[in-house]
């Protein structure tokens, strides 16, 4: 097969409309936005990554010796040599491997980010602080004034509502200003020569190889994160292959440039993820005084109808949304705001598998629809557990007999769940939210 043609001038046709969607999107009579602004919001994590603060700045390594740097170096390219060889039986022609490979280099800073282990973790008030801004806001209605042919074409096709693409485009690469300048296949052929996740990497170089061949971008033109997460709303090389689309019918798909095809594959995505159209994300709720915080955990899900009857009610006191798997979200614990979230929170989680960021998409897009943002206060007076206070009460669930898995600090479903236990038998609600109280109760003799 011949080389991969070289596509045309990339087309920078996504510059960033107040809508009336808000009642799509939020399930409860929508309030004015908050009038107060908040601090100007950084670039949130990339769509993929599991959920996580994004990686701190980590100082140049010492210089290796010209000695050790040639046998990196070396075993760098035996590495690729090694890949390159069974990749003609993948499919991929001669000529998209020398345009790949023939000039790939080693990054350093990619292997420092990926093993960089943040000591010191965001609440998830702090995330939203930063992520649904009155200018981020604000500039979201104007980018989405400004694309609404293409996001109006996407919703009537796929049935997302524009205000959450444009959402995800904001939190993603901030309406793109920050897709990223990392070459993609430089970062991929990086992190599994590295091999702390090797077999990952090789099926996304393998998936970045296949859409250089399929010509929809140039190999120099295929930028993006540290990570590999590439565009204006940042897919993996696998989630491109499943869920991009050629919607302007140019015969690529451009997720770097074309406002059609960023629109249209993500809202593909989000409908392949199981997003129901007509339904909101969720709600914001009021629960009664007398509920269990423990059945609060995300997983426990009826009809909304069932929640009304123990008394949870929107924030506004208006009807719960009508939704026929919901569940109750205490991102914050007990004393912190009261979520009722359906299956389109849960699409949303499965374009990024993090709480802070479906958050934050669910409410940018419900404020740049008009509606409000969160009502209740958030628990400000409580700080974030750091990495290794989180590992310190993790230790100590589990000497106590309370299974929180193996001790890793990083709060996953285990551990919350090994929390709650603990929490009923000491008698305090069981929200399984870590506080330094609760730390510091836990190592007690």
């Amino acid at each position: 097969m011949r080389e991969p043609p070289a596509p045309p001038p990339r087309r920078h046709r996504l510059a960033g409309a107040t809508l009336t969607l808000a009642a799509a999107l939020a399930g409860c009579a929508a309030a004015p936005p908050a009038a107060a602004p908040v601090a100007p919001a950084p670039v949130i994590a990339p769509t993929t990554a599991p959920e996580a603060p994004a990686p701190p700045t980590v100082s140049a390594p010492a210089a290796q010796s010209p000695a050790g740097e040639a046998v990196l170096q070396q075993g760098f390219a035996r590495w690729i040599d090694d890949f390159r060889a069974g990749m003609q039986a993948a499919g991929i022609d001669e000529a998209t491997l020398r345009v790949a490979f023939d000039d790939v280099q080693y990054l350093a800073r990619v292997v420092e980010l990926d093993r960089a282990q943040p000591e010191f973790t965001r609440t998830v008030w702090d995330y939203l602080d930063r992520a649904v801004t009155a200018q981020r806001v604000a500039r979201g209605q104007d980018k989405l004034a400004q694309v609404r042919r293409e996001a109006d074409a996407a919703a009537a096709r796929y049935g997302v509502p524009p205000a959450i693409v444009v959402a995800i485009w904001g939190i993603e690469s901030n309406y793109g200003d920050h897709t990223g300048s990392t070459p993609t296949i430089d970062a991929l052929a990086t992190l599994g020569f590295d091999g702390r996740r090797e077999g990952w990497a090789r099926g996304q170089l393998l998936a970045a190889l296949k859409i250089l061949q399929s010509g929809d971008i140039a190999r120099t033109d295929m930028i993006g994160s540290w990570a590999g997460a590439m565009g204006q709303t940042q897919f993996l090389p696998s989630a491109f292959l499943a869920y991009a689309v050629d919607a302007d019918g140019d015969g690529r798909r451009d997720i770097w440039g074309s406002a059609a095809d960023v629109t249209a594959s993500t809202a593909n995505f989000l409908a392949r993820s199981g997003w129901q159209a007509g339904q909101p994300w969720g709600a914001e709720v009021q629960l009664p005084p007398a509920f269990d915080v423990g059945r609060a955990d995300g997983e426990l899900k009826q009809a909304s109808a069932l929640w009304a009857a123990e008394g949870v009610r929107c924030i506004d006191g208006a009807p719960l949304p009508e939704l026929a798997d919901a569940a109750i979200l205490l991102p914050a614990g007990a004393r912190g705001p009261a979520f009722l979230v359906g299956a389109n929170f849960r699409a949303i989680l499965r374009y990024n598998n993090s709480t802070s960021y479906a958050l934050a998409v669910s409410l940018l897009a419900q404020r740049i629809a008009g509606g409000a943002g969160v009502q209740a206060p958030w628990p400000r007076d409580l700080p974030a557990l750091t990495r290794s206070q989180v590992l310190s009460l993790q230790t100590a669930l589990n000497a106590l007999g309370f299974d929180s898995g193996t001790p890793d600090g990083l709060m996953g479903p285990a551990t919350r769940d090994g929390l709650r236990a603990y929490q009923r038998s000491v008698g305090v609600p069981a929200d399984g939210y870590p506080t330094l109280e609760l730390l510091q109760r836990l190592q007690q003799p």
